[in-house]
C-alpha cells in the first residue's frame, strides 16, 4: 500500500527506508512537512543509521564529552545529545497534530505508550520517568530515546529504540544532557529481533493507539 493513498485520519503506515545518512533525512522530513496541506496523509519513516551524535535546538556542547571520529550534527528537534547508529530502530512521526487535535504532550504519551508495548512484546518491561521523555528499565538504563519538531501544527523528528547496537558511544556523551546516564539495548536482555521488526511491531502499536481518544485504547498513566 502507497502511504499517499491512505486518508488523511487514517493510521500511517510504516515505510521502511533502511539505512539512511541522517543530514540527508534530515533535509526531507523538513521538505515534506514544509510541503504539506490539511489533506497530506501522514506518514511514519522507519529506518537505521550510520553512527551519527545529534544534539537538539538548545543542546548544550559540554554533554558531548569525546565525540572521537563519529560526525556531530546540530538539528531542529527538542532534547540534548543522543547518539544513532546501526541496530537502533529510529522511527520518524511526521503527524498533522492539529488535524487530529492532539496536544505535544498527548502526541509524545502516546509515542512513549507504543514504545512500552512495544517493547513488552519481547518480555520488556519499559517505564516512564517523570521529566526525561523516552523509556527507561525499573534499573535505570534508558532503552529508547524520544525528539519531535513541531511547525505549523505538524510533527517531524521521532523515537529511537535501542535493538542490538554497539553502546560504547553513548560513554562518550552524557545521553540526553543526564550525566551518567547508562544505555541499554534489547539484545543485551537477551532479545533476538532485528531493527526492522522491532520498527513494524512499534508502527503496530501506535495504530492501536490512534484514536486512543475516541475510544480506543486506554494510554497508561
Amino acid at each position: 500500500m502507497n502511504p499517499s493513498d491512505c486518508a488523511p485520519d487514517a493510521a500511517p503506515p510504516l515505510q521502511w527506508l533502511g539505512c539512511q545518512d541522517y543530514a540527508a533525512t534530515w533535509d526531507a522530513m523538513r521538505a515534506f512537512t514544509a510541503a504539506r496541506t490539511d489533506a497530506t496523509p501522514d506518514q511514519l519513516w522507519g529506518l537505521e543509521h550510520p553512527p551519527v551524535f545529534t544534539l537538539g535546538q538548545a543542546g548544550k556542547p559540554e554533554h558531548l564529552l569525546a565525540p572521537h571520529a563519529v560526525p556531530v550534527v546540530q538539528t531542529d528537534r527538542g532534547g540534548q545529545v543522543t547518539f544513532h547508529g546501526p541496530g537502533q530502530a529510529v522511527i520518524y512521526l511526521l503527524l498533522d497534530i492539529r488535524r487530529h487535535r492532539w496536544m505535544v504532550r498527548d502526541t509524545v504519551r502516546r509515542i512513549e505508550e507504543a514504545v512500552i508495548r512495544t517493547l513488552a512484546r519481547w518480555g520488556i518491561a519499559g517505564e516512564r520517568k517523570p521529566g526525561a521523555p523516552g523509556i527507561y528499565l525499573a534499573s535505570g538504563e534508558k532503552i529508547s530515546a524520544l525528539g519531535l519538531k513541531v511547525r505549523n501544527g505538524c510533527t517531524y523528528h521521532g523515537v529511537a529504540i535501542n535493538v542490538a547496537m554497539d553502546l560504547e558511544p553513548f560513554d562518550w556523551i552524557n545521553p540526553c544532557g543526564y550525566p551518567g546516564l547508562r544505555t541499554i539495548d534489547m539484545a543485551s536482555l537477551g532479545v533476538q529481533a532485528t531493527v526492522a521488526q522491532v520498527a513494524a511491531a512499534f508502527a503496530e502499536e501506535f495504530a492501536a493507539l490512534w484514536q486512543a481518544s475516541d475510544g480506543g485504547p486506554t494510554i497508561a498513566a
